[in-house]
């Protein structure tokens, strides 16, 4: 992540969030550890990343909070990652992305990976989300009083550049 202008005091909460997650291998190790990836070994087959990369990503998601090193829970002495409340928080951004992919990325009828509910076996689709008779909910942004918003509802004020960051 060398050459890369931190976003630590950037007034966006999107630039900041994309500091620390918007790197290919962190999302793909948080996506990984929801599908209950925890040992380092498990991330490398999984993604077939460098262990140097990995190992830098699992440091930074740890010093970050988003994932806890913690032994392993077989006893051995092997260390497992697992997500905090932090990183469990990014769950609606990992399903917002998949069915954003699924979308526009897939050709109709191409075969791809699927979330399946735990509790019914019903999978969520791309399109809707959520089946009711499997009691999903479509993924959305809703005000306080429930009224769903679109991207036409809300626009970004953007802070007053600040010249001394510059």
């Amino acid at each position: 992540m060398a050459g890369r202008k931190n976003s630590r005091k950037e007034p966006c909460p999107v630039a900041r969030g994309v500091d620390l997650v918007g790197e290919r291998w962190a999302l793909l190790i948080v996506r990984d550890a929801f599908d209950g990836v925890r040992r380092f070994g498990e991330f490398q087959r999984s993604l077939g990343v460098a262990r140097n990369i990995l190992a830098d990503r699992l440091r930074l998601l740890v010093e970050a909070g988003i994932l806890a090193s913690q032994p392993a829970s077989d006893g051995s002495a092997y260390q497992e990652y697992v997500l905090t409340a932090k990183g469990e928080d990014l769950f609606p951004v990992i399903v917002a992305l998949r069915r954003w992919g699924e979308r526009h990325l897939f050709a109709p009828g191409e075969p791809h990976s699927v979330l399946v509910l735990r509790d019914t076996g019903g999978v969520l689709t791309g399109e809707v989300l959520g089946d009711e008779r499997h009691g999903a909910q479509a993924l959305a942004l809703r005000t306080a009083d429930g009224r769903e918003l679109s991207a036409a509802d809300v626009y970004v004020k953007k802070v007053p550049a600040d010249p001394d960051r510059q």
